[in-house]
């Protein structure tokens, strides 16, 4: 049976179906079934080494098609291209395989959160074993302090609260109770008689029956997940797999178009095969995955200053295709510590509005009437209380001085029955009790209250007191209701008759408030076309009154619970799924089942969280998002990125800066496709004019070599275009190649190979020997001014500024050196088969090779005129 099915059992009924006693079991009955059901302990993922990491990296075919390119490269005697192309495609799967590496911890940290001892019956005494060796029908004994070691069936709770939320996101420890529930449709945070395996015991103290262990509890489920998961292909990874297997079949194709072409011509047939070969080297982009790697981890660097530490390198540019942001709310969007928010007296005012009475009544309550713990650097204590205390001392209520004027005589605790706590304290004229608790509870037994200036009012209404209460809760807030009695000397019998006759000072709302910069992120987000979605295991009404205050909902809005989501067809759910936007009381797999139906309505989903049962759902997102700073060990590690301050609004930086990296990769393959066209077309098309092939393979080589590498990684430190926030995000499906680069790579391909083919025809015409050189250095110098023009698609370069890429300039000036050195240098002329060019024709060189620059500029002219009109 699940955990949750034995919710509805009896203590009786529950230890009978696990063959148990109260007594606990025997040694030798808990050996035996130890041998059935083996150790209570969580799976561990299959480790894979490092170096099955690594080969798993070049399962790619665009790294295929480069070790290809590494291989005729060599054999064709170009032994640097070789080498090059090896190094970028071993950094790139080393870097690769330490993030695999990394992501694969998920398990182990879970396992760390286990218990590693427990105290149980056996054999009738009191024993502790370790947890590992726990099996159903075991007695388990909790006090505060304790981790939960197994999902547990309540027996016994006095005063018990368990902190579940790592579990169920709950900001409030949950107050445990022994009885069977009548309802069978439950979540997990409504299991009141269950103690979670991991779960933290807060107060209090009880006993339990084991019911399941290792994977069979719920946290074992979540384990389960975690090792089960696919991991989710990123969109670039998509978009460069498709645009790998694309090109290697149209170079394909226009390399034997060019071989036969040669042939025809009665070119010898081995030097075509060369210059073939040399094409198909020079028309792969090898620079990319360099580019992309280099891209990503600038990018995660860039990060790191925002406090977002980056795990899986491709999440960065990940999220500049977000549509969805799943967060959970408890220490994501709120502060994770409860705050007493208002006060509210008998007449509906503000308590601590004004100097009164009855302020300092209440004060005196909230001070003194908790367990808070103080003498320590740090109070500590239940998160409600901690609220009340802190809320008191800011009121200039210190608990340590008024204790030793009012110092405790005795006190009634809580209890789950009772649901209220009394304190009774020596007061100056007797003895005054305290009395805190729910307020259905308090206000039954309050006959009157306190006014604002001490007067009693006898005509108190409790029940208009329990209506506001009710209208409170509905809002959100945890409402405590707080009351006293006074008597001339300590009663003799310290029961529950002295919560009667009580005397009501007023109700205290708490909330785990938003964090102050949730709010923006939120409203950010939104602009940028994306959806911000609350998932919460928390109260519906807190979870909508949170929402409501970021923006994420609006008041008229609904709240869909787990059981109401439980309840609904896949196929209905898919209906409502991308209007949702504040779920509350979900389970762990419910979270996943959010995520996976976004998925399948075509939306790219990032979740955040924090706790445990965020965990499956991080991992299954398109992109996951861990909270550093209370998170736990098992968000982080199945998360891509962790958010080291735990601000929503680091995302929002995140975002922009994934968008810039993708516009800085497509950025470069839109300049190096264009180039590699530009070499395509001028050997492509030369021949059928009548004009000898223009060049050489090792020029082909050399202009790929010095053009796709120190520009192609100048692209990586592009700044962030103007207006990147304001723009939907990328459709996931969307081809590399849209928004027009496609015909973009046509034609600037044909004018710098027409270019190209026009020097070398008026060079021929001139009868200059050194035609080929001209050709050479004209191919050369127009893909360096072009790589200046894509810098922005409609954006000038006089606007960009030539000095905001500073690592641009260089690149190209470093360029320029070398192809001059090339021409210039006679050692190189014998190597590369080139002579120097007069000062006229040089200069004849850089200025018709500037033409690709004027023509690309006066299109983004164009472009921004035809943008201005709409």
């Amino acid at each position: 049976m699940r955990t949750l099915e034995y919710c509805h059992k009896t203590s009786a009924e529950t230890l009978q179906l696990l063959e148990a006693k109260t007594r606990g079991l025997s040694s030798e009955q808990a050996a035996t079934k130890l041998n059935t059901v083996g150790e209570n302990a969580l799976p561990e993922a299959q480790r894979r080494s490092l170096f099955t990491l690594i080969i798993k990296q070049f399962n790619d075919f665009m790294i295929l098609i480069l070790l290809a390119a590494a291989a005729i490269s060599g054999f064709i005697g170009d032994v640097q291209d070789t080498i090059a192309i090896l190094v970028i495609v071993c950094l790139n799967a080393i870097i690769g395989a330490v993030q695999a590496f990394k992501a694969e911890r998920a398990v182990a940290a879970l396992k760390k959160m286990a218990a590693s001892k427990a105290k149980v019956i056996r054999d009738g005494a009191i024993r502790q074993i370790d947890a590992a060796e726990l099996v159903p029908g075991d007695i388990v004994i909790l006090e505060a302090g304790n981790i939960v070691p197994a999902d547990l069936r309540l027996l016994e709770a006095e005063g018990l609260q368990i902190d579940e939320s790592t579990l169920t996101g709950e900001s409030v420890p949950a107050a445990k109770q022994p009885l069977e529930l009548a309802d069978k449709n439950h979540t997990l945070g409504d299991c009141s008689n269950i103690a979670f395996k991991s779960t933290v015991t807060t107060r209090g103290r009880g006993n339990g029956v084991v019911v399941t262990t290792g994977i069979n509890t719920e946290i074992g489920q979540i384990a389960t997940i975690l090792h089960t998961d696919k991991d989710v292909q990123t969109p670039l990874q998509k978009r460069l797999s498709l645009f790998g297997r694309h090109l290697a079949l149209a170079i394909l194709a226009i390399c034997a178009i060019i071989f036969i072409a040669g042939m025809l011509q009665g070119q010898p047939i081995f030097s075509m095969l060369l210059t073939s070969i040399s094409l198909a080297v020079a028309a792969m982009p090898e620079a990319l995955p360099a580019v992309v790697t280099i891209s990503l981890a600038f990018g995660a660097r860039k990060l790191i200053q925002h406090h977002a530490l980056v795990r899986n390198l491709p999440a960065v540019e990940t999220l500049g295709s977000v549509t969805f942001i799943c967060t959970d709310k408890t220490g994501t969007l709120t502060q994770n510590q409860m705050t007493a928010e208002s006060f509210v007296g008998a007449n509906l005012a503000p308590v601590f509005s004004s100097d009164s009475a009855l302020q300092q009544v209440l004060g005196q309550a909230l001070a003194l009437s908790n367990d808070i713990i103080i003498n320590t650097d740090t109070p500590a204590g239940e998160p409600t209380e901690l609220a009340l205390f802190n809320a008191a001392l800011a009121f200039g209520f210190d608990k340590k001085q008024l204790e030793a004027s009012m110092p405790r005589l005795a006190e009634l605790a809580f209890d789950s029955e009772r649901k209220q706590m009394t304190t009774l304290h020596q007061g100056t004229e007797g003895v005054v009790a305290f009395v805190k608790g729910a307020p259905e509870k308090v206000l039954q037994q309050c006959t009157h209250a306190l006014g604002e200036q001490g007067v009693v009012e006898d005509n108190f209404q409790p029940d208009t007191m329990l209506n506001t209460a009710e209208e409170l809760a509905s809002q959100g807030y945890r409402v405590i209701a707080f009351a006293q009695r006074t008597f001339d000397h300590l009663p003799a019998t310290i029961d529950h008759n002295i919560e009667q006759q009580l005397c009501f000072l007023g109700l205290v709302t708490l909330i785990d408030p938003p964090r102050e910069e949730a709010r923006a992120a939120v409203d950010d987000c939104k602009s940028a076309g994306i959806t911000p979605v609350m998932i919460t295991g928390d109260h519906p009404g807190t979870a909508m009154a949170i929402a409501t205050r970021l923006g994420i909902n609006n008041p008229t809005s609904t709240v869909m619970t787990g059981q109401a989501l439980e309840a609904l067809s896949q196929e209905d759910f898919l209906r409502l799924v991308e209007t949702t936007t504040v779920y509350a009381r979900v389970s762990p797999q419910q979270k996943l089942r959010i995520v996976e139906a976004l998925q399948y309505k075509k939306q790219f989903v990032a979740m955040t969280g924090d706790g445990v049962n965020d965990a499956p759902a991080l991992k299954r997102a398109n992109i996951g998002i861990a909270m550093g700073g209370k998170g736990t060990d098992v968000a982080r590690e199945a998360a891509d990125m962790v958010l080291l301050d735990n601000n929503f609004a680091s995302i929002v930086l995140a975002i922009k800066a994934g968008r810039r990296i993708f516009d800085n990769i497509r950025k470069f393959i839109k300049y190096t496709m264009s180039s590699n066209a530009g070499e395509i077309w001028t050997l492509f098309l030369a021949p059928f004019m009548g004009l000898p092939i223009p060049l050489l393979p090792i020029h082909i080589l050399w202009i790929n070599l010095v053009t796709d590498g120190l520009p192609g990684l100048a692209y990586t430190a592009e700044p962030a275009e103007k207006g990147v926030m304001q723009r939907p995000p990328r459709p996931t499906d969307e081809n590399i190649f849209a928004h027009g680069m496609w015909q973009y790579i046509i034609w600037t391909g044909l004018l710098i190979g027409g270019i190209s083919i026009a020097a070398q025809a008026w060079s021929i015409a001139q009868g200059q020997a050194y035609w080929q050189t001209i050709v050479f250095t004209v191919l050369t110098l127009s893909q360096l001014f072009h790589s200046l023009a894509v810098r922005s698609e409609t954006t000038s370069l006089l606007s960009l500024g030539l000095f905001s890429n500073k690592p641009m300039l260089l690149a190209i000036g470093l360029t320029i050196l070398a192809q001059m050195a090339v021409i210039y240098v006679p050692a190189f002329n014998s190597v590369f088969h080139t002579q120097p060019l007069p000062l006229f024709d040089l200069i004849a060189c850089f200025a018709i090779s500037m033409l690709v620059l004027v023509a690309v500029e006066l299109q983004k002219l164009f472009l921004r005129r035809k943008n201005a009109q709409i």
